[in-house]
């Protein structure tokens, strides 16, 4: 008998194609073809948000153009105030909150795991925008203690999620 002969056996044969199962919520092999069938819609319908993520990425970098364009053009030419520099952060942080959305979406559909720490970081980055382009001329009290708390709680949130994968890389 040749050694490779006696190399492959049946536990080593290679796993079931188990693409299709890449999300364990919504498994397009289900028992139910009822079920079965719904899972491919909202696999379909997460497809589509997926898509018209992308076009609202696009669309905030044309309109982050447009700012800054806009600006720049307005007498006094070519400079700009501190009211449209953090307007045009909040433009900036708009379209790389859309990226950690879509990027949600795609580990959301892609994979079997909530991806719970990017969540977490997209809203700390939106709270953060929202920080960014306040207008204190305009709040009350109670909307910056609301901000400040979730700031707060969102931060030592981020905090204990990568403290806890920490100690998860080195768990072989």
């Amino acid at each position: 008998m040749a050694d490779h002969d006696k190399d492959v056996t049946p536990a080593q044969s290679p796993p079931p194609d188990r693409r299709h199962e890449l999300h364990q919520e919504l498994p397009v092999d289900f028992p139910d073809p009822f079920f079965r069938s719904l899972h491919r819609v909202i696999r379909f319908a997460i497809r589509v948000l997926a898509v018209l993520m992308v076009a609202v990425i696009l669309w905030g970098v044309g309109d982050v153009i447009y700012i800054i364009y806009d600006r720049l053009i307005t007498p006094p030419f070519l400079l700009l105030n501190i009211n449209d520099i953090f307007y045009t952060f909040g433009a900036f942080m708009a379209v790389l909150i859309a990226v950690e959305i879509f990027i949600n979406i795609r580990l959301y559909l892609g994979t079997n795991v909530f991806p719970v720490q990017l969540v977490v970081a997209t809203a700390l980055m939106a709270i953060a925008r929202k920080v960014i382009v306040l207008d204190f001329d305009t709040l009350t009290p109670m909307y910056l203690i609301g901000i400040a708390a979730t700031t707060l709680a969102l931060g030592v949130t981020y905090w204990l999620l990568r403290q806890g994968n920490q100690y998860h890389e080195w768990d072989d």
